[in-house]
């Protein structure tokens, strides 16, 4: 039986297996995971609609969800982060359906977004909340099903618990993304690296000697802040939160406002999960050949409509992923991969080694949903520690590192309370 999908073209599908045989190398832990699925078939007969960007990555996830029974659907959760050769393997050679084609319109991607929930699905899987916020909108006849759902964002995590919080929300949601192994590491490593290959990718700039200008200081933003120190730049962050401000000043980052660091910023990258991080007048003050980058899910946290209307005339395309925008006095601005995050439109994504955790953390997390889905409250949950826990040990193992255990000494002295001052 021909699978459904939408995908650019099924011929590249050889290459793409290739490359997410070569992806689930460096993916122990979820490899681990799939091997148990096979045998316990924990997700038998549950329809899963994800909404997720689909990487070399993301397959080894889809695999490992088809190995545990479910009967999945793939959409993408970003126009422009589909590896098209990864979608036509995945259609072509495990038989999952995807409705993903990197450069999408919009029209498209909503499109694929109803089709994913087409599926009727008992359990959602998002990263960045559209599949849910879809399903709230325009599917409510579909809600009675959805047994819960997971989300992978910090960005799809704030929307979420927005919608909680107004009373919206009519499911259970976990927060993968609150996750230990999730955020300590996903977010700060792998943002951290792949925003910067991203962006080397696009410009082939030296970050030696140059200025970046960082937006927030959150895991991802202080992952891309350490990195881009690495490689020599000198960093500035910008922020909101002053205990967040405090920290980056004691990471020996210079912290200002975001208009004080327009003028003097040679690349600027935002990872907030807000809106207009960047302003027009923050454009206004910035020097000629400047390069703006997001790293955020969602593209607003750049004002391009804004700087459209500043500019004169239409942006060029100077190079792949690299728009550039003419101001009236001469000033060129380049933003990168149309502002939406840089790391998955011009690069591949965070390494397989990182999403292994990440995507650990989502398969186990519907795991619990299916089974504890029903007798819980329609909130934002975040993953018991056991779980995180035992992803951290599996991930340990996997890497030939052993720690200590507590004796039972140790133990019952952490349990007391008499022993004080000897």
């Amino acid at each position: 039986m021909a699978v459904e999908h939408d995908v650019r073209d099924l011929k590249l599908a050889p290459g793409g297996r290739y490359r997410i045989e070569w992806a689930e190398r460096d993916m122990p832990v979820l490899r681990q995971i799939r091997e148990r699925f096979e045998k316990e078939r924990p997700l038998e007969g549950v329809r899963l609609s994800a909404c997720l960007h689909i990487t070399t990555e993301t397959a080894n996830l889809a695999r490992t969800l088809q190995a545990g029974g479910a009967d999945v659907v793939l959409t993408a959760s970003n126009p422009l982060s589909t590896q098209d050769d990864v979608a036509a393997s995945l259609v072509s050679h495990f038989e999952i359906p995807v409705y993903a084609i990197k450069g999408e319109d919009n029209a498209t991607y909503y499109d694929h977004l109803k089709r994913a929930l087409d599926h009727k699905p008992h359990i959602t899987m998002d990263d960045g909340a559209d599949l849910v916020s879809e399903l709230h909108k325009n599917r409510t006849e579909l809600l009675d099903e959805v047994i819960g759902g997971t989300e992978e964002t910090t960005t799809g995590v704030i929307r979420l618990r927005a919608m909680a919080h107004d009373g919206a929300l009519k499911f259970p949601v976990i927060a993968v993304n609150d996750s230990l192994t999730k955020h300590l590491f996903d977010n700060r490593y792998g943002t951290g690296q792949s925003t910067i290959d991203g962006i080397i990718r696009a410009t082939n700039v030296l970050l030696a000697g140059r200025v970046v200008v960082v937006g927030g200081y959150g895991w991802c933003s202080r992952g891309i802040a350490m990195r881009a120190k690495g490689m020599g730049a000198n960093v500035i962050v910008t922020e909101v939160d002053p205990l967040k401000a405090l920290e980056a000043v004691m990471d020996g980052f210079r912290v200002m406002p975001m208009i004080e660091a327009a003028p003097i910023g040679d690349i600027f990258v935002t990872s907030t999960g807000d809106i207009n991080v960047i302003d027009t007048h923050h454009f206004e003050a910035m020097k000629d050949g400047a390069i703006v980058a997001n790293s955020g899910h969602f593209n607003v946290e750049l004002n391009i409509p804004g700087l459209r209307e500043m500019a004169t005339g239409e942006p060029r395309l100077v190079r792949p992923f690299v728009e550039q925008y003419r101001l009236p006095d001469g000033r060129a601005i380049n933003v990168l991969a149309e502002g939406r995050l840089v790391n998955l439109s011009a690069a591949e994504g965070h390494p397989a080694s990182v999403m292994d955790m990440s995507f650990a953390n989502q398969s186990l997390g519907a795991e619990y949903m299916l089974r504890n889905g029903k007798s819980l409250e329609n909130k934002v949950y975040t993953i018991p520690e056991e779980i995180d826990q035992e992803i951290a040990r599996l991930k340990l193992e996997s890497m030939g590192v052993t720690i200590d255990t507590l004796t039972e000494e140790q133990v019952r002295y952490l349990n007391q309370w008499q022993e004080g001052t000897t």
